[in-house]
Parts: C-alpha cells; structure tokens; sequence
C-alpha cells in the first residue's frame, strides 16, 4: 500500500509540473540590433535538470559560435543569454535559420522531461549503432573497418576519438545489400563478439566495451559519455612525468552562498562550451549560473577562452572536498583534450562503395600512421572524411609518407588540409595575470549574484 501511494504522489507531482510548464511556456528572442557584432539569442524557461546543455546543444549543432554567454536562475526560472555568431564571424541573417533556431530553442526549452544522457539512444530502422571503448593502439580502426567489412556491413557514419591511451567510436552501419538496420540477432551477436575480440586485443585486463542496438544517437554526446565512463581522465602508467594541460582550471567554493566556483581558461575552438557541459552533466553537477566570454581583446585573452561555472552537485550540496575538486579539474581538462587533434589532417573525398573505409584505414596502418580522430559521413553516393594521422613514435609525419599514400590512394581524392599547432605555452607573467584576472573576477562575481536558488 505504501509503495502505491508513493506512485501516487509521483503522478501527481508529475501531472503539478506538467501544469507548471504550460502556465509557463518558454519565451525566446533573437536579436540582431543590440549587439554590433553578435545575434542575441535569450531563453527564459522554468528550471529543468539538463536544460542548458540541451539549448547549448541546439546552437553547437547549427555550428554557431557562441562569443559570450550568461545563464542565470533565480527559484524555478532560469535566464540564458547567448551572443552568437555563424563560422565566418557574422551576425546570424538567413531567416530561415534564425526560424529554425528559434524553434529548435522553443522544443528544448518546453519538453517535460529531457532524456538521460546515459541512454541518449532513440530507435531507428534505418540503422545498427555500435559503440565502442577500448585501449587505443595503431591499426585499431584499420582491424574494426576490416571485420565491418567481412561481415557485410556498410559504415553510413562513424566518429572516433582517442585520449589518454583511451579510444571511443560511435558508429552507424547498415546491411550492405538491404542499406537498412540489421535485424538479425544471431548476426548482430557475431558482430559484438567479433569486435570485442579486436577491441581486447591480446590485453587480459583491457576494459573494452561493446554494444550494438538498433537506434541512433548525438554521437558527440554519447562520445564524452562513453570516454567519462571509461575513466580517460586518469593518468596512465604510460605516461612518463607529470601530464601537461592545455587548460588552466581553478575549482573554489564560495562557502557564504553555498556554491562552487568552476573557472576555466583554455585556447577558443568551436564546441568547447558544449564539450565542458557535457563533462560537468556526466558528472551530475548542476550549473545555477554562469558567465562565457571568449571575445577579449588582451593578447593572451585572444587565444584563450574564459569560463566560469557556478555549480551544486545533483544532491544540492556544493563540493566540499579537495578530492573531489580535483576530480572536476581532472575531468574538465580531459573534457577539453579530447577534441583537441594533435597530427596532419586529411580530408578525403571520394565515390562511396562498400569496403571503402575499410581500404583507406589499411593503407594509413601499412604507412605506421596512427589515427588520432576521425569524421566518417557519406551524403548521396559521396564520402566525406577526415582523419587526423601521427606517426607512432611521434605527432609529426613524414612529407615522403604522405606523398606515398596520396598515390596509392588518389592525389586529388585525399587532401592535406593543415597540422593543428600545439596551444602556446604561456610565459610566467602571463600565467600570473591570468590568475590575478581569474581572482579578481571570482571576488566580484561571489559579490555580484544575489538571486536566490
């Protein structure tokens, strides 16, 4: 009887917020007088648990710029101002786009319940999603490709990505005759055992993860998941001396308020907001308000991006120990490191057939080159590709490696695109103005916010 009256309850606290939310619908405005150099978007919504990922994910996925942010909440109602601006650096002005944002932000925004990261997987006829986690090691796409391959299926669109001696990879294949998901279960149980093989390697203690289901998924999303879930923020035994960080990362608690203070500097490059929410979400903190600037004009504030997060963990409570700050330092910086591509990019564009990945993985694993990321995506008869490549012993390849394989492969199919550099190391008077700034503005900000939670 007890267990019925708590289902009860939660129907009707169910049915309460449902109410709330309708009372209160979302309201969003775009505009594109306030700011000279920006589109303004605001959302203001009741509060709601993944919400501000959810709209940041909006904006990221339309490959928006978010130039500066700030996201307030004041009880149950939370304010979101973003100044954005599309890739080249101009105002938003396709009224088709500014339409679809503002919906998109409207649909987010006013869902009763937004979908567990955890199982961020939606059903799909169209394709067999597979996921996988394991040590990281030359030729390990080249050997997936290859058992892909043998077992007719056709990769429709595939993202890999590697950090800390960690490799993840979402991938969307389909049956190679029908082009539809595969419904078999005795083939759908090969292919897990098959690429759990290949993924363990010749490991015992390897903690390689497999899954296959018929669904899609924001492979981005499910990425960061997949890699938090597989600890790559620890630091390998591999490793020799102490990890250095691209990003500077200050955890403080703001006792009298009860909050923790989150800062965060680091070099701009596109989705670095959404991948430090993603982290942040994985690890079930709850950000109340935070302030995004990456728009300074200071030298060392051009290359680097400032975030400061005003946080509680899920429970309610601020993070109270020094163990558990240095877990958020750790994992934001990973957050950060894994989209970062150290190598030579390439960029291959060619006629799709079937095998076609399988053949251009084999000859990067015949050459020694590792793949450090990569982009798989076929569009009407096309694939589109991009590989960031090292050699093993190093990120640097070979100019007569390169030319080889551009060769073998096609010179006008597969392109060098450009080496990613390496984030400036700052001097030592540069760090300590940087943290002077950091400093001075988590005293006026623990100032400033008076709004109640």
């Amino acid at each position: 009887m007890g267990s019925e009256r708590y289902q009860e309850g939660q129907v009707d606290d169910d049915e309460y917020a449902k109410l709330i939310r309708k009372m209160n619908s979302p309201r969003v405005g775009i505009d594109n007088d306030a700011c000279d150099h920006a589109t303004i978007v605001q959302v203001d919504c009741v509060c709601k648990h993944g919400i501000l990922l959810e709209l940041v994910q909006v904006l990221t996925d339309l490959n928006l710029v978010i130039k500066k942010a700030y996201i307030t909440s004041d009880a149950s109602w939370f304010m979101f101002v973003f100044n954005v601006t599309d890739g080249a650096g101009n105002k938003l002005q396709d009224h088709k786009i500014l339409n679809y944002l503002k919906t998109a932000l409207e649909s987010s925004a006013c869902s009763i319940t937004s979908l567990p990261s955890s199982v961020d997987i939606l059903p799909s006829k169209d394709f067999t999603l597979i996921e996988l986690t394991g040590n990281d090691r030359p030729g390990l796409l080249s050997e997936v490709c290859a058992v892909l391959k043998d077992l007719h299926c056709n990769v429709v669109k595939a993202e890999v990505w590697t950090h800390n001696t960690r490799a993840a990879a979402v991938i969307q294949v389909a049956d190679e005759s029908t082009l539809q998901a595969i419904e078999d279960r005795n083939r759908l149980s090969r292919i897990k055992d098959l690429l759990y093989n290949v993924l363990k390697g010749d490991s015992h203690t390897s903690r390689a993860k497999m899954v296959v289901s018929e669904g899609l998924a924001h492979t981005e999303r499910r990425l960061h998941r997949l890699m938090f879930d597989d600890r790559d923020y620890e630091q390998t035994g591999v490793a020799k001396g102490p990890k250095k960080s691209r990003s500077q990362v200050t955890v403080t608690n703001c006792v009298d308020r009860h909050y923790t203070v989150v800062m965060l500097r680091s070099k701009d490059r596109p989705k670095l907001l959404f991948d430090t929410l993603c982290t942040l979400s994985d690890m079930h903190y709850l950000v109340f308000h935070a302030s995004i600037d990456a728009t300074r004009s200071e030298a060392y504030q051009i290359y680097r991006l400032h975030q400061e997060f005003y946080l509680r963990h899920s429970d309610g409570h601020s993070v109270s120990s020094e163990t558990e700050q240095h877990q958020i330092i750790r994992c934001l910086e990973a957050a950060i490191e894994r989209r970062v591509s150290e190598g030579l990019e390439l960029e291959l564009h060619a006629d799709d057939r079937i095998g076609l990945l399988s053949d251009i993985t084999r000859v990067f694993r015949e050459y020694g080159l590792c793949i450090r990321r990569a982009a798989i995506a076929t569009d009407g008869g096309k694939a589109f590709d991009t590989f960031y490549v090292s050699e093993t012993a190093s990120n640097r390849v070979d100019a007569k490696t390169i030319d080889c394989i551009r060769r073998q492969i096609g010179q006008t199919i597969l392109r060098v695109k450009q080496t990613p550099s390496l984030s400036p190391k700052p001097s030592g008077e540069a760090e300590a103005s940087a943290t002077s700034l950091l400093l001075r503005v988590f005293f006026k900000v623990c100032s400033f916010h008076n709004v109640r939670v």
